[in-house]
């Protein structure tokens, strides 16, 4: 089940992620490599960089996109956050540029979901109450960018649609809980 406490803990592990994807190309570029060549030894090294996700083992990659696994205590259940292209549509890309222009537009969700309880709590409850127009209307409040083109609740979290002129395939920004 989705919860406050767990969108909270998503913004705080991923926004430190998201603004140095945003801030810095050489490490953007490297975590794309990375996402590419399936690199999983490269996709740790760059996490480390990050203090709140140093101490992250369980990620994945497909060649388009990447997924960050984020355990819950004393559960067998995940927090899931990535990006990724929707599978099927292309394989091994993944647009440096597109992605940090996604982080970009994304950085305002992860610190309102970060430090500011109330909200993630009713988000959560939004989601979990399948209220798609509630959803929407929240991450629309902070995800301003003209290049976010839907949002929509999927099984347990919520997918964020990107279009960017960097890319010609779209790009999901995904939150939503897993067991593994």
């Amino acid at each position: 089940m989705v919860t406050g406490a767990s969108l909270q803990k998503v913004g705080r592990a991923m926004l430190p992620f998201y603004m140095k994807i945003a801030a810095n190309r050489r490490y953007a570029q490297r975590w794309s490599e990375a996402v590419i060549h399936t690199d999983l030894a490269e996709m740790g090294t760059l996490l480390s960089e990050i203090k709140t996700l140093a101490g992250v083992n369980n990620y994945a990659t497909n060649g388009i996109g990447y997924f960050i696994f984020l355990p819950r205590k004393n559960s067998e259940l995940y927090d899931v956050n990535g990006t990724t292209i929707p599978p099927g549509t292309v394989q091994f890309t993944f647009s440096t540029r597109a992605h940090r222009a996604i982080a970009a537009a994304v950085i305002p969700l992860y610190r309102r979901l970060a430090f500011d309880r109330s909200y993630a709590i009713r988000l959560a409850a939004a989601i979990r109450n399948n209220d798609a127009a509630a959803v929407r209307k929240a991450v629309r409040s902070v995800v301003v960018s003209p290049l976010l083109k839907s949002v929509t609740i999927e099984e347990v979290g919520i997918a964020l649609l990107f279009r960017t002129p960097y890319s010609k395939y779209p790009y999901r920004n995904l939150i939503f809980q897993d067991t593994d």
